[in-house]
């Protein structure tokens, strides 16, 4: 259900059920988080095969799923959605094509979001009696604001590239998001790591200065242990 291919820098990641619109069962949430955790490259780019980035939790599974399994369930996808938010790389949500609740919850865990033109968003869990749970009512509101977070979620509207660019719940727009990735992978890989942490941190405003402060020092401190002088850079 999850296929990975390095290349120089960036780790892809797959979504490969194109039959089901990559849609994920259990067992595909646990390859995903494995396929991230395992990454040895500064960036991982997450994609979807074929006509779709990703429908989200297959509904096949969930509509026989217990009370407790449905729990566990969730529980899951927020553990791997978790995973994916806190990794030690960088990872590049490429969204083509349709992102469908779950999917639209694991591209919010990643640390930037490009679409393509043909990409298009929907939270429509409210259609049939359900809503996002992997991280969804959390991740959906701090990104787009809880305005734009209730709109999408109540009335399951379907949003596509332009206006999720607008209400910032993509970063870019462009034919290729592959392209993105590499881009990131030229810059140097523990600074990379260092930004993503200081942006991803939830701390008190005071806690979190001084944490950047910090880092600033640590990434200084290696110019004179080898790494290029940034007076060198263009």
């Amino acid at each position: 259900m999850i296929r990975t291919a390095d290349r120089p820098g960036v780790r892809v990641v797959t979504l490969d059920r194109p039959e089901r619109r990559n849609a994920l069962t259990p067992d595909g949430l646990d390859e995903l988080e494995a396929a991230v955790a395992d990454a040895d490259r500064p960036v991982v780019s997450l994609r979807g095969e074929g006509s779709a980035f990703c429908a989200g939790a297959d509904l096949d599974v969930v509509a026989d799923l217990t009370r407790e399994e449905a729990e566990a369930f969730a529980e899951r996808g927020q553990r791997v959605a978790d995973a994916i938010e806190t990794c030690d790389t960088v990872v590049v949500a490429g969204i083509d094509g349709p992102a469908r609740g779950g999917g639209v919850e694991l591209a919010l865990a990643c640390d930037l979001r490009v679409a393509t033109p043909e990409a298009t968003f929907a939270e429509p869990g409210a259609k049939f009696g359900l809503f996002g749970a992997w991280g969804g009512t959390v991740r959906l509101p701090r990104i787009v604001g809880e305005g734009e977070a209730l709109d999408l979620a109540l009335s399951g509207r379907t949003v596509d590239a332009e206006a999720a660019l607008r209400m910032g719940l993509v970063s870019r727009v462009t034919d290729d998001p592959g392209a993105v990735a590499d881009e990131l992978a030229d810059n140097d890989p523990e600074t990379l790591r260092t930004i993503a942490e200081r942006v991803r941190d939830r701390s008190d405003p005071a806690t979190q200065r001084a944490r950047e402060a910090e880092a600033f020092g640590r990434l200084v401190a290696r110019v004179g242990d080898g790494v290029a002088d940034p007076r060198d850079r263009d």
